[in-house]
């Protein structure tokens, strides 16, 4: 597998394992701390909008930082919603660059600390972000790979109502072939029906694929989620690769 394979791969294994009773978003958050090794992390929607939403957050750390971004109205989570851009933020004790009052606040709340803010646009156009921070180091994934991984996310949370006018999300839950796609990795995961869509998604996003043409590939089983000693892995029962399921 790619690395980027590897990375979903590790996405879906770790969303199933999470407890039932948490939120979609609470699994995939902890996810992307899991797997970007970072201390901490939160996921937050229309970040510099009135209708801003942090759907979770890890810890009481991760929470404190996205409140201070909302209460200052700056940090690296605002400059990364509004440029779609990925933006890191040193926290060291030295309160200038471009967010004082947020490097200087967030210093006293966390400690020195790197905070890493990334975009989510799966679709193309910026629909949140993740932030995370490290107290010592360097993320485990290059910036790339968690850029990928934060569309790949924000594939996961798409729903209609979101994604009203945004080609290709609008119609996908309108497609039986999706529901029976969805009913399989069901199956396949013992996971449940929305947390099997948010995987569908995430993997047509990550095959720069349309959800009905990786929806065939499972329907007509040449693609598998099926569990492993070493968590979760994407099978191909054939070769072909004619349903536009190419990697990036």
């Amino acid at each position: 597998m790619t690395n980027r394979s590897a990375v979903l791969a590790r996405l879906a294994s770790l969303v199933a394992a999470a407890p039932r009773d948490q939120s979609l978003a609470v699994r995939l958050c902890a996810a992307c701390v899991t797997i970007l090794g970072a201390d901490g992390g939160a996921i937050t929607l229309a970040s510099t909008r009135p209708e801003r939403l942090t759907v979770s957050t890890s810890d009481g750390t991760s929470a404190r930082i996205e409140d201070l971004q909302d209460v200052l109205g700056e940090g690296p989570g605002q400059e990364a919603f509004r440029e779609g851009r990925a933006v890191v933020t040193h926290v060291d004790g030295d309160h200038g660059g471009p967010f004082p009052m947020f490097t200087e606040m967030a210093g006293d709340i966390a400690g020195p600390v790197t905070v890493w803010a990334i975009p989510m646009h799966p679709g193309g156009t910026t629909i949140g972000v993740i932030t995370l921070y490290r107290s010592a180091g360097a993320l485990t994934e290059s910036l790339d790979d968690a850029q990928f991984l934060a569309d790949a996310v924000g594939a996961a949370l798409l729903d209609d109502r979101m994604t009203a006018g945004m080609a290709p999300f609008a119609t996908w839950s309108d497609r039986a072939r999706v529901h029976q796609a969805t009913g399989m990795i069901v199956a396949q995961l013992a996971i449940t029906p929305d947390d099997a869509l948010a995987i569908l998604r995430a993997h047509a996003y990550a095959s720069s694929a349309t959800l009905d043409s990786i929806a065939r590939e499972v329907v007509e089983r040449r693609l598998t989620f099926t569990h492993t000693d070493h968590g979760v892995s994407h099978g191909a029962a054939a070769s072909d690769d004619s349903t536009g399921s190419g990697g990036r």
